[in-house]
């Protein structure tokens, strides 16, 4: 597959990539109203960082016990039920006079279901696609992502200004509930990928099997830590800029949207294994910036600057399934996908933590300039990596 066109020609491709988009909708919206919500509650960054990406920290639970059910449930059915539980917790942190502890309770459960819902999504996608059409197809669902969080950050600002965060969650579970109803309608139904009864066993099994390889655990590291690190510097947007917020990440979002056009659709394959490095520099090396506490100007260019960097995250998934059996793709990416997303809530929670005892700025500088310490340790890994990938015949 060498054009989108291809892409939505493929069947169930565009009911999948509905179901995403509708999901990451729901996830921007909700988020910023939670973080907005939070703050204004305890005036915390810590608290206020968690909000946004403490889902993404529970993600290690269900990284933990149930990610062998992602190529061992019916497609379908597991994307319907997920969503729909999104859609309920979401609901529920809502409701006016709800506890602190209550809405960081509802994030814990609904996040420890979203590291499932990554790997039977993404695991569909690998399937519905043929092998050449993954990164094409990804590309798309995170340009997808950068476009609806472009919409998503700007709505829920505007909503969040114009009503009350209590409201704006509402339109978030709304989101989550069409996300369901996409999946129910648009997808066929197909069977499980795997045999077999999902366990907790099984999950550890399928873990340290995939943990086993050198090339894929580097793989995985150059996915989960780089990235987290930086997403710690965007969970400190609220407290940074608490007016321009929202300004700040939907620029982030363009900047994601960019580099993955790039370099889903513009990169030759030749050209793909020298690129992930650099861009992973770049992904860390502007938030260096706001050690200075830059005008607003300087930030937006900073953050655009640097979202293009996420497009390196596309190139490391290819590789990734190139040194993965097919049976096992839907639980590689989801632990990729919950690793990732664990990291992030970390490292939101190490940056909030770290901007509680400096400031915002410098927090946001020190992380940048720790995931361009950890990429440059990296980089031999990732070379011997991309060698393995050439020259291995079949994954392991």
């Amino acid at each position: 597959m060498r054009t989108y066109q291809d892409l939505f020609r493929a069947r169930e491709f565009t009911p999948l990539f509905l179901t995403h988009t509708c999901h990451v909708a729901g996830q921007t919206v909700s988020g910023l109203a939670l973080s907005t919500l939070v703050y204004s509650a305890t005036g915390s960054p810590l608290l206020s960082s968690l909000a946004m990406f403490g889902t993404s920290l529970a993600q290690v639970i269900g990284a933990t016990f149930l990610l062998s059910a992602a190529d061992r449930l019916a497609p379908r059915a597991a994307l319907t039920v997920l969503s729909l539980a999104f859609a309920l917790g979401t609901a529920a942190q809502a409701v006016e006079g709800l506890p602190i502890a209550g809405i960081f309770g509802l994030l814990l459960a609904v996040g420890a279901l979203a590291s499932l819902g990554g790997g039977v999504r993404y695991g569909l996608l690998n399937e519905i696609l043929t092998k050449d059409g993954y990164l094409l197809g990804r590309s798309v669902f995170n340009m997808a992502s950068g476009g609806t969080q472009i919409c998503g950050f700007a709505l829920g600002g505007i909503l969040v200004t114009a009503f009350s965060a209590h409201g704006t969650l509402l339109v978030g579970a709304g989101f989550y509930a069409a996300a369901a109803l996409c999946a129910l309608l648009g997808l066929s139904g197909r069977g499980p990928r795997a045999a077999g009864r999902p366990s907790v066993a099984e999950t550890w099994r399928n873990n340290a099997l995939l943990w086993s390889s050198r090339p894929r655990r580097t793989v995985y590291l150059a996915l989960w830590l780089p990235n987290g690190l930086v997403v710690g510097c965007e969970s400190l947007y609220v407290p940074y800029a608490p007016a321009h917020a929202g300004l700040l990440f939907a620029v982030g979002a363009f900047g994601m949207l960019a580099g993955d056009v790039y370099v889903g659709r513009f990169v030759p394959k030749a050209r793909r294994a020298g690129l992930a490095v650099p861009l992973l520099v770049l992904l860390a090396a502007p938030y260096l910036v706001f050690a200075v506490r830059p005008a607003l100007g300087v930030a937006v260019v900073a953050v655009v600057l640097a979202t293009v960097g996420f497009g390196a995250s596309l190139l490391l998934q290819e590789r990734l399934m190139a040194l993965t059996p097919d049976e096992l793709s839907g639980h590689a990416l989801g632990l990729h996908s919950s690793g990732m997303l664990t990291m992030q809530g970390v490292c939101a929670a190490l940056a909030g933590a770290l901007a509680g005892r400096t400031s915002p700025g410098t927090a946001m500088a020190v992380t940048a300039a720790l995931s361009l310490a950890i990429t440059l340790a990296l980089t031999p890994g990732l070379r011997r990596a991309a060698e393995a990938t050439a020259t291995e015949p079949s994954p392991a």
